[in-house]
């Protein structure tokens, strides 16, 4: 397994979030964590990178287990992270954006250059010398991807990719994804939509009020409406 979780618990202060959650992602899957918001898919992510600091449990990717290390290093493993709020850098242009991210190339791993994030968001490539801050919502989360892939990860966390976006950026997203999918990159995204997360996934876990509420394919989801009117519908 390229990751896998278990027994995560995490607390902002006090107040306990996530309860012994567990998840596993194969190499080259795709696979989502889906939950209302406020559900803990968010705290879930941080606490994979160790941004999280009061939290328990085991985080093992690529057998090692990461679980005491610090975002840094995580980070320098090869597994990548996209936060939800993008996190640009708003001074720079799309082109120094990329640089910043930057990371040596990893064996047995697709290696991106600024180039190929170009054809993977063409968009971008129109646009190399535009400062971040002037960019729109779906081109800024173009460019926070394409920062993370600039550091040749062998596995990406997605939050909320879809969250905000025209439906005309949704589908080039929907797009990208599978495109880094046919690189051999395994992706993890958290979502709301169960219509975007269908176009691209392979399995899905849901979470409620910080529980794992549901494990197996997308087909299996399908096959019991009960349980995404339960922990799924507005």
């Amino acid at each position: 397994m390229k990751l896998e979780v278990a027994g995560l618990n995490s607390f902002y202060g006090r107040a306990h979030i996530l309860f012994d959650v567990a998840l596993e992602v194969g190499k080259g899957e795709v696979v989502a964590l889906l939950g209302r918001n406020g559900a803990g898919k968010s705290t879930t992510f941080r606490s994979v990178v160790g941004l999280v600091s009061g939290r328990s449990g085991q985080v093992k990717f690529e057998g090692e287990d990461i679980s005491r290390l610090p975002s840094y290093e995580i980070v320098r493993r090869g597994l990548g992270y996209v936060p939800e709020d993008r996190r640009i850098f708003t001074d720079l242009t799309v082109e120094e954006n990329f640089e910043v991210g930057r990371q040596k190339p990893r064996e047995g791993v697709a290696a991106w250059s600024q180039d190929r994030i170009y054809t993977l968001f063409p968009n971008l490539g129109e646009m190399r010398k535009r400062l971040g801050g002037e960019m729109s919502g779906g081109e800024q989360q173009m460019l926070s991807i394409g920062r993370t892939l600039m550091g040749n990860p062998s596995l990406v966390l997605l939050d909320e990719p879809s969250e905000g976006l025209a439906p005309k950026i949704v589908e080039q997203m929907a797009d990208a994804i599978l495109a880094m999918k046919r690189e051999g990159l395994s992706i993890v995204i958290s979502e709301q939509n169960l219509h975007f997360a269908k176009l691209i996934c392979d399995r899905a876990y849901i979470i409620e009020k910080g529980r794992m509420r549901f494990s197996g394919t997308i087909a299996e989801l399908e096959a019991h409406p009960e349980v995404r009117d339960a922990y799924l519908a507005v």
